[in-house]
């Protein structure tokens, strides 16, 4: 399976909240639900269904997938949440044990062995291993060198400050532009690959 990390970022970086003010107020964030104002159902919403579509599984963080599981059950009828609720689904923590996992066809994966792990899925199958959100685990993926294609909707706001998916290590890491699209709204969808080093 390929990695392939979808995001809602803003201009400056920032992929926090961008659903909802409840969705991640840490650090203070007041900026929840940014997306909402350049959401475009065709441009917008065609890449994040086209990356569902495209998914053998889902790769989470502890938060990102709490979140989901708390927001996505109850949608049931719906054909896109459907496709949410019914395809695999793994989960980055050391926090929640077996029992916690109430979303369907949820596996946990620990903390401390999660790159053998995604190295190891990485190697089988066919289809995507996708990640919405997650800047931790993005961060963690991305200075492995784990990342297999970077999709980013780049929304034209500015936050000042919030989380960010890019690592802070000094480490030089070069990507190729395979697509962009602009919806109506002045959103970006970018198509990112890492290019091999020499």
């Amino acid at each position: 399976m390929r990695i392939v990390i979808s995001e809602f970022i803003s201009l400056d970086g920032v992929v926090q909240a961008p659903g909802g003010a409840e969705e991640d107020p840490s650090g203070g964030f007041a900026h929840g639900g940014w997306s909402h104002p350049f959401f475009d159902p065709e441009v917008v919403g065609g890449s994040f269904n086209d990356s569902l579509s495209e998914a053998a599984a889902l790769l989470f963080g502890r938060r990102t997938w709490q979140t989901m599981a708390a927001a996505w059950p109850e949608r049931a009828g719906d054909p896109f949440a459907d496709r949410m609720n019914a395809i695999e689904k793994y989960v980055v923590t050391d926090t929640l044990g077996d029992d916690d996992l109430t979303w369907n066809n949820t596996e946990r994966i620990s903390g401390e062995k999660f790159t053998a792990r995604i190295q190891e899925l990485r190697g089988t199958g066919d289809g995507d291993l996708l990640v919405m959100g997650s800047p931790t685990l993005v961060r963690s993926l991305l200075s492995e060198g784990l990342v297999d294609e970077l999709r980013l909707v780049i929304m034209p706001v500015l936050l000042g400050g919030g989380k960010s998916i890019f690592p802070e290590d000094g480490g030089l890491r070069t990507l190729e532009l395979v697509s962009a699209v602009t919806s109506g709204t002045g959103v970006q969808v970018c198509t990112y690959r890492p290019v091999a080093k020499a």
